[in-house]
């Protein structure tokens, strides 16, 4: 059996039950290693199997390989597992394969999720997710997405949305979406939600500050109807209050 699990943004306390029992009956731990530091006090004993970052095929495989031998794995997946994380890429794997393993996503606590809650109720109507990362998705379909998004007046999370070799990225993003998001549009920003180091800000969209993002960072772009009451970002639903 292999469990690929979704440990959340990073605390205990926004881990599911289903996820920390998963990972208690699993006999195996793959995953990225700074992942696996985030769930250390469930770990125990257990064989931990951890690699660095654009390794995901590799250690995909592995999991496979291992729970072919009769063993429970489990694949861990910071945020929700099948939100850019590892279940995908496991059942094609399995999918490939002669001899059947069984698999079994456990959902997680989504990056956009955790951010929306610190914000105040950001994604309270139609959202979307966008990545703007083109390791893996042509950076013309991401142009593309954003503008067709931002056209349709989505609230819009952008995941992986600033890194040292994709430093500008997101100031192309907003640039796209700026013929459609008005300057005042409420801009949240969550740095590691539910981490240690945790940290909020709110702006607006002309008052972006770019500096303040990085990869463990979450975007959230308001949509027309979007509003700031002091320290909170609220989109309405739509009743009549």
């Amino acid at each position: 059996m292999i469990y690929v699990i979704g440990i959340g943004p990073g605390s205990k306390e926004m881990m599911t039950l289903e996820a920390i029992n998963a990972i208690e009956n699993s006999e195996v731990i793959v995953g990225y290693k700074t992942y696996i530091n985030l769930i250390h006090e469930f770990i125990k004993d257990k064989e931990v199997v951890q690699n660095g970052m654009r390794q995901e095929i590799d250690r995909c495989t592995e999991a496979v390989k291992i729970a072919k031998t009769g063993k429970n794995v489990a694949v861990i997946s910071s945020g929700d597992a099948g939100i850019y994380g590892m279940a995908g890429l496991v059942l094609e794997l399995v999918s490939k394969e002669e001899q059947k393993v069984e698999v079994k996503i456990v959902p997680g606590v989504t990056a956009s999720i955790g951010a929306a809650a610190i914000l105040g109720a950001p994604i309270m109507h139609d959202f979307c997710h966008i990545s703007l990362s083109d390791l893996l998705t042509p950076w013309e379909v991401i142009e593309k997405r954003l503008k067709l998004a931002a056209d349709a007046d989505f609230v819009i999370c952008l995941y992986n949305p600033r890194s040292k070799g994709r430093s500008e990225h997101l100031s192309k993003a907003f640039k796209i979406m700026s013929e459609f998001k008005d300057g005042k549009t409420p801009v949240g920003i969550v740095k590691d939600a539910g981490r240690e180091n945790e940290e909020k800000f709110i702006c607006t969209f002309d008052n972006m500050d770019f500096d303040r993002v990085d990869m463990t960072t979450m975007v959230i772009v308001g949509n027309k109807s979007t509003f700031i009451h002091e320290d909170l970002i609220i989109t309405p639903r739509g009743y009549t209050v």
